[in-house]
């Protein structure tokens, strides 16, 4: 009898941790999808003027070019840069456009939103390609990418400003 107990209780929560992977990889799918269709509604001004940026050691997004949303914009100093130890406010939107033969090959997006529960570091980080397949999720949080991101000088983790 003890022992018909103590497999029904490992057999529940084995049921249940199962569930909540679903619950949580659901709600990543869902996270991705919500934020591909909010950068694909949303109006840009991009970072000089849309110039393709060179990729600087060791960027592993190669040639870019850089827009940010009117939220992320009005952080922005008259020289068209975060200042050094500034921070974005919650909302704001920069992705980066990461080209190859002179098209988008895929999109770097983060968006400030430290209250949700995939972000990393107050952002959430995903990359799509241009069809909205996420190529890394939201619910990563920014795994392997907050380490680099994180360098100095702070500028509220993008390093933009600074490498390019």
């Amino acid at each position: 009898m003890k022992t018909n107990f103590i497999i029904s209780v490992i057999l529940l929560f084995i049921l249940g941790a199962s569930q909540s992977c679903k619950k949580d990889n659901d709600e990543d799918v869902n996270g991705d999808k919500i934020l591909f269709d909010e950068v694909s509604s949303t109006n840009y001004a991009f970072y000089q003027s849309g110039t393709v940026l060179a990729p600087a050691a060791p960027s592993p997004h190669g040639s870019f070019r850089l827009k940010f949303n009117g939220i992320a914009l009005s952080a922005l100093d008259s020289t068209g840069e975060l200042p050094v130890g500034g921070v974005f406010p919650t909302g704001s939107l920069i992705v980066k456009e990461i080209q190859s033969g002179g098209s988008t090959n895929l999109l770097a997006i983060i968006k400030k939103d430290p209250g949700n529960g995939n972000a990393g570091s107050g952002w959430l980080w995903a990359e799509y390609s241009p069809n909205g397949d996420a190529t890394f999720s939201v619910g990563k949080k920014g795994d392997g990418c907050t380490g680099c991101h994180g360098g100095s000088p702070n500028r509220d983790l993008v390093r933009t400003f600074d490498l390019h």
